[in-house]
């Protein structure tokens, strides 16, 4: 059949872990599904993640006898998430805990294989329901040859540009592999499995890669066509009804019917400057410092919001604070997890728990003046941990000379070199070193946690998430508020339908992933969260629309 005037029965925009996994579970259940991708990769936002799965209860943990319960997972949702509307509805979180253990079941059925991630702590481990020992699965390495023509049709995954095959996991050792012994063996672990696979000739996929690169083996396994390079231009509607969707193929405008639905699942907006300036709110951006998928543009959601559809959470991201683009391979970005660090805002002041998740970071940026914040360190920090690909104890120069990274022999020279009141930023390192020498702090808790501590450096002690700034010269950094993507966007149901603002689904149209208002609100209660979300609600929206009758031809 040509192109032209093709019918399935569910039309899925986007190839992400939603995207497949909704095609993997509707192809399961006898649906005829057609994926639609507008870039030239398999993956989106999944791909390039650390393909993690936060999932409270998890198929893994029971088989362990970890002692978890949907019970406790629903309490660590309600305290860590709160009162946030229909976005994270009761409904909606029983479905995202009920349904995920289908979907993961199903996976492992069609060959995706995971691993627990244990010890990778949930984010809020010390709220109720929380778990020190972390709720996280993540892919094992897969041999990219399994995908046959489909090879190099992934997104590189997050660690694919430091050329090693390392599981997500492992990253928080490996970056401490000259700070303890058990670091050590790790690295040498993932050293030892990169050689390995570089003598048999193999191209090892891990992180996000890996999580798509095998839902897309049994995806195919399943028949599914998927399109690569082909732009989303529209919704197709009948008496208000969704029914199909143009697209550009081989530039051609080309129309698709379905016989069920709709899913949209094409990502955020991250990259749409207007957009977000026009939702930023009081989080004002402009996409000046996203690193999200490159298809993080917009334009699928502003048709499915000319259709009437309700949304929320517009103004909120995935924060991911980072420093400019010119250190991006260096540990600044996670020197606020570290001893010898901490962050100060426009007033010299420190502002928040910096070992805390990501998004609570981001958020307190723009809450506290600290837009840019300055990551103050010591010569301790320097002679630590690694900057760039060099081994520790190297900084460039050429950081200092273009002024990324500024350098002085007091705390006071430093302050005036980056516009800040010496007396002020003085004062909050000389309050923060007095109780960091004793791996306290009294002002925001910084190294209570489990998970501060998990992401701290396992050979300084009393506390691996903080210590003093004592040795000068002294150094400074910008951190922004960069995210990977958005997660504000069309309000969805337990079953991943598109609502309208009265509460009624849209007829035939679903959506999951950063399109959708999270069902994780305004925060992040462990690693892999929000790819566990979009990829539930793939599963659910497949699953229900099984249900659905031929009421379109």
């Amino acid at each position: 059949m040509s192109d032209a005037g093709q019918t399935v029965d569910l039309v899925i925009i986007g190839s992400g872990g939603g995207g497949l996994v909704a095609a993997l579970a509707g192809a399961e259940a006898g649906l005829q599904c057609l994926v639609i991708e507008k870039q030239s990769l398999v993956g989106g936002s999944t791909g390039m993640s650390g393909g993690v799965v936060w999932l409270p209860n998890n198929p893994l943990m029971r088989e362990q006898d970890a002692g978890d319960s949907e019970e406790a997972g629903l309490e660590h949702l309600g305290a860590v998430i709160g009162d946030v509307g229909a976005a994270s509805s009761p409904a909606r979180r029983l479905a995202f805990l009920r349904q995920g253990n289908e979907m993961v079941d199903l996976l492992r059925s069609e060959g995706v294989r995971f691993e627990r991630a244990i010890g990778y702590s949930d984010y809020y481990s010390d709220a109720a329901g929380g778990r020190d020992d972390g709720r996280s699965l993540e892919p094992l390495p897969f041999n990219e040859a399994g995908l046959g023509e489909w090879q190099g049709k992934v997104m590189p995954g997050l660690a694919s540009a430091i050329g090693l095959v390392v599981k997500t996991n492992e990253l928080r050792s490996l970056q401490y592999f000259n700070r303890s012994i058990r670091c050590l063996l790790v690295a040498a672990r993932v050293f030892t499995r990169t050689q390995v696979a570089r003598l048999r000739g193999r191209k090892m996929l891990t992180n996000g890669s890996s999580l798509v690169g095998q839902t897309l083996k049994a995806v195919l396994a399943r028949d599914v066509p998927i399109w690569l390079s082909t732009p989303f231009e529209g919704l197709v509607t009948e008496d208000e009804r969704v029914v199909g969707v143009r697209v550009r193929r081989d530039g051609q405008s080309v129309e698709i019917r379905a016989r069920r639905a709709v899913l949209l699942a094409a990502g955020g907006f991250g990259r749409n400057a207007e957009m977000r300036r026009k939702f930023s709110g009081e989080q004002p951006n402009e996409a000046q410092w996203t690193v999200s998928n490159p298809g993080d543009t917009g334009e699928v959601l502003e048709a499915a919001m000319a259709l009437g559809a309700a949304t929320d959470l517009m103004d909120e991201a995935w924060w991911l604070p980072s420093t400019r683009r010119e250190l991006g391979g260096s540990t600044l970005g996670q020197a606020r997890q570290r001893p010898g660090a901490i962050l100060v805002n426009d007033r010299g002041q420190r502002f928040v728990n910096e070992a805390n998740s990501m998004v609570e970071v981001g958020k307190a940026m723009y809450a506290n003046g600290a837009v840019p914040a300055w990551i103050i360190t010591d010569d301790r920090y320097r002679r630590r941990y690694a900057n760039g690909k060099s081994r520790p104890g190297l900084l460039p120069q050429d950081w200092i000379d273009r002024g990324w990274v500024r350098r002085a022999d007091t705390i006071g020279e430093l302050a005036r070199q980056i516009g800040l009141d010496p007396l002020e930023l003085e004062s909050t390192v000389a309050r923060f070193n007095r109780t960091a020498a004793n791996g306290e702090d009294p002002e925001f808790g910084r190294g209570r946690s489990a998970y501060n501590r998990c992401m701290g450096d396992p050979g300084h002690s009393p506390n691996g998430a903080l210590g003093p700034l004592l040795k000068a010269p002294f150094y400074a950094a910008e951190l922004f508020p960069a995210d990977v993507g958005t997660c504000g966007g069309l309000l969805t149901d337990e079953h991943a339908r598109v609502l309208r603002e009265d509460g009624t689904p849209v007829p035939g149209l679903y959506a999951t992933g950063n399109i959708t208002a999270t069902v994780l609100g305004r925060s992040y209660p462990g690693a892999g969260a929000s790819i566990a979300s979009t990829m539930i609600f793939g599963y659910a929206a497949a699953r229900h629309v099984r249900t659905v009758g031929q009421e379109t031809s």
